[in-house]
C-alpha cells in the first residue's frame, strides 16, 4: 500500500486521491483545471472503486495527518484537500507552487 501512494507521488508533479462522487473532490480538480500543466504533471487517482480503498486512506492518514479525500500533493508534500487548494488558488499561492516544480507550461 505504501508503495502504491509513494510510486503515485514522486517526483514533480500534482497527485490528487479522489472519489468522484465527492464534492471537495470536484472543487479540487476544478481549481487545478485552471492551470496550464505539462503533460504528465496532473494526476487524478480515483481510490472509490479499489478493494484496498480503505488501506489507502489510512496510508494517506498516516503520512497527512488526513484521512479524507481529495487529498492533495505537490511535488511529494501534501497541502490538504479541496478548501485548502481553493484557498491557495484565491491568494495567489498555488501558482507560484506549480511553478517552483515546474508543472505548468
Amino acid at each position: 500500500m505504501a508503495e502504491f501512494v509513494k510510486a503515485q507521488i514522486k517526483g514533480d508533479k500534482v497527485v490528487v486521491f479522489l472519489k468522484p462522487s465527492c464534492p471537495y473532490c470536484v472543487l479540487a480538480k476544478n481549481v487545478l483545471s485552471k492551470y496550464k500543466f505539462k503533460d504528465g504533471r496532473l494526476d487524478f487517482i480515483d481510490i472509490s472503486g479499489r478493494s484496498d480503498m480503505g488501506s489507502v486512506q489510512d496510508y494517506l492518514q498516516q503520512i497527512t495527518g488526513g484521512r479524507t479525500v481529495p487529498r492533495v500533493f505537490i511535488g511529494e508534500k501534501c497541502i490538504g484537500g479541496g478548501s485548502d487548494v481553493e484557498g491557495l488558488h484565491n491568494s495567489g499561492k498555488l501558482e507560484g507552487m506549480l511553478q517552483a516544480i515546474g508543472a505548468l507550461q
